[in-house]
């Protein structure tokens, strides 16, 4: 049986060192993989369609396409599986917006300089809003699916939404610290953002845990996400899955989309 992530100890946590960002490299390996399972006939089980409703969300700088073979493969499943309808996810930074604009599931404590640090908050509440909108038209429940941010932003989508959302699935995606474990946090820094208050605020939101099924799916070798800030400390019903996988190979990885299948079914 596989040691529990959570009880792991070790060094403070911090973003990947760059030397291991040439294990990235492997996506090149998990692209073409991806490729050959693209080729084979969809498998669909039976003629009716597959519930849940499958929502994927994108990773930081990323749109659709990134998630689309896998998209593909959860519809040869016989699922509904959709963009998650917001475009390319750029974290927020590309909204004008402030504090005001904010629902009031979120309480950012107000600072004297604001750079954008809400900016994903701001996601997740759009993303609830088309959640909603889509259940409504389908329905059906909804599961989320989300790499690396997009996963974040799925988890806290579904901690607003349990009596529509009925699990979520992310790969990659950290639980802990925003972007401040990342390979993306001197991005965030060089635009004056203050990712000590991210912190804060994400740290905040676990007060209200996320009750329904969370598979969360980390890679031990993830060159931009420091692994131990993907592992859940909070929620009750949590399932860590370790793959061995480049972060930027997971959307294409066949163990990742196994281990989504899975958790779907």
């Amino acid at each position: 049986m596989a040691a529990d992530p959570r009880t792991d100890a070790g060094e403070p946590l911090s973003p990947p060192a760059r030397r291991e960002l040439l294990g990235e490299l492997r996506v090149i390996a998990d692209a073409a993989r991806m490729l050959g399972a693209l080729a084979l006939p969809p498998r669909r089980s039976g003629h009716e369609e597959r519930e849940p409703l499958v929502i994927l969300a994108p990773g930081f700088g990323s749109d659709g396409r990134y998630l689309a073979p896998l998209r593909r493969h959860l519809s040869g499943l016989g699922y509904r599986a959709e963009d998650w309808g917001l475009g390319k996810n750029l974290a927020g930074i590309d909204i004008p917006h402030t504090l005001d604009d904010l629902s009031d599931r979120w309480s950012f404590t107000p600072r004297a300089e604001y750079h954008g640090e809400a900016g994903v908050p701001l996601l997740v509440d759009r993303l609830v809003e088309h959640i909603r909108g889509r259940q409504a038209e389908a329905g059906q429940p909804v599961a989320l699916v989300g790499w690396s941010l997009g996963g974040y932003i799925c988890r806290e989508a579904a901690r607003d939404l349990p009596d529509i959302v009925n699990r979520v699935v992310t790969f990659g995606s950290p639980t802990q610290g925003g972007p401040k474990y990342t390979a993306a946090a001197d991005f965030f820094r060089k635009r004056g953002m203050d990712l000590d208050w991210i912190e804060e605020e994400v740290a905040g939101r676990e007060s209200d845990p996320i009750r329904q099924p969370i598979t969360a799916i980390y890679s031990r070798s993830d060159g931009i996400v420091d692994w131990r800030a993907c592992i859940d400390h909070h929620s009750p019903n949590v399932r860590h899955v370790e793959v061995n996988a480049a972060h930027l190979g997971m959307g294409f990885n066949p163990t990742v989309w196994k281990q989504v299948t899975q958790a779907l079914d």
